[in-house]
């Protein structure tokens, strides 16, 4: 199939038809920088006559792994984001994502396909500090809108994904009258499946969006089904509290937890309750330890500190046994930190 192109789409305020993207495509390609090669490679793929698109999973869990993704079923995802957030033609978008993974591939599927106008931008940790419109739309990850906080007036709505958010993040954006959401969602179900409000509304579960149902397996692990995105049984490694079948509430993931005297802990969970204490970026993860099986440890990045009156609020077992610092931790091409990696690279030595 060859995806048709919306009349009302435009690209860095240019109306653009297929022989005008193409255009575009084939520009970006030969005299491109890296980043604009990625959009030209994806805009030649997404107008090919394949009925799929190779995409690469972020690596965040393992290694990168490619994933055919059915175009139809991008374009039932593009179109259930555009009723939910009520986008239609003529939305004002930023686009700071690059197109090599799924999230900034699936911000050019909606503007394709919805009739918005785009802007594009080289993907940086402060893609806002140059805009000089207010856009009504824009998919961040948490450390862009952290480095944005100045400028996050610029857009009407931000759509953060990618990682976690932590408490302080939420804290931070309350009264900057943008309208911030959390998104949950993978290279295979096409970018987001369900969305949780941060501000106005600070609400405590996610939302499934379009025609998405979930619910659980024995592992108490998150399972996905949604037809028009071709999605039957996807079992997640997610462990959720179930409210109904669109909703959940997330408390970590299965291959993280830290089994601790018997204690079962979920590293996101503690890491939420450190996150007001500590400025670096950190993380929590087990290690072997002969008395508890498993204990929990601290890896921060940046210079030593003492962080010691920063457990005061953790339960007994939630207390990290060990504290080790990293100058700079390893990331994915995501540029979210690559947990495995930098403990490789932290233990090698």
């Amino acid at each position: 199939m060859i995806p048709k192109i919306h009349p009302s789409f435009k690209l860095n305020g240019r109306k653009l038809d297929y022989n005008g993207v193409m255009t575009v495509a084939y520009s970006y390609v030969k005299e491109g920088e890296e980043w604009e090669k990625e959009v030209g490679d994806f805009l030649l793929n997404w107008l090919d006559d394949f009925e799929v698109m190779t995409v690469f999973t972020s690596g965040s869990t393992g290694s990168p792994r490619q994933y055919k993704l059915n175009k139809q079923h991008m374009i039932h995802s593009a179109q259930m984001t555009g009723q939910h957030f009520e986008l239609g033609p003529g939305t004002e978008a930023l686009c700071c994502l690059p197109l090599s993974y799924i999230a900034g591939k699936m911000m050019m599927v909606r503007a394709l396909m919805l009739g918005w106008e785009i802007d594009l931008v080289k993907p940086s940790s402060k893609p806002l500090k140059k805009a000089d419109k207010r856009y009504d739309f824009t998919a961040m990850t948490p450390l862009q809108v952290t480095k944005s906080l100045k400028n996050i007036h610029k857009t009407r709505t931000v759509l953060i994904g990618g990682a976690a958010v932590r408490e302080q993040l939420i804290n931070d954006l309350q009264h900057k009258h943008t309208r911030a959401y959390h998104s949950y969602g993978m290279t295979e179900t096409a970018s987001h499946v369900a969305i949780k409000e941060l501000y106005p509304n600070l609400e405590g579960q996610y939302t499934a969006i379009g025609d998405v149902t979930f619910h659980k397996d024995d592992r108490d692990c998150l399972v996905i089904n949604a037809a028009s995105l071709g999605i039957e049984n996807l079992v997640t490694n997610d462990i959720v509290d179930l409210v109904n079948e669109r909703q959940f509430r997330i408390l970590g993931r299965i291959d993280d937890v830290i089994n601790s005297g018997g204690i079962k802990i979920h590293p996101d969970q503690v890491e939420q309750k450190l996150a007001a204490h500590i400025t670096q970026r950190f993380f929590i993860t087990g290690m072997n330890d002969e008395d508890l099986g498993e204990k929990v440890v601290l890896i921060v990045e940046g210079k030593e500190s003492k962080y010691n009156d920063s457990f005061n609020h953790l339960d007994t077992y939630e207390v990290p046994r060990e504290v080790y610092f990293v100058d700079v931790f390893e990331e994915t091409h995501t540029k979210k930190v690559d947990k495995r990696s930098t403990l490789e690279r932290l233990f090698r030595k």
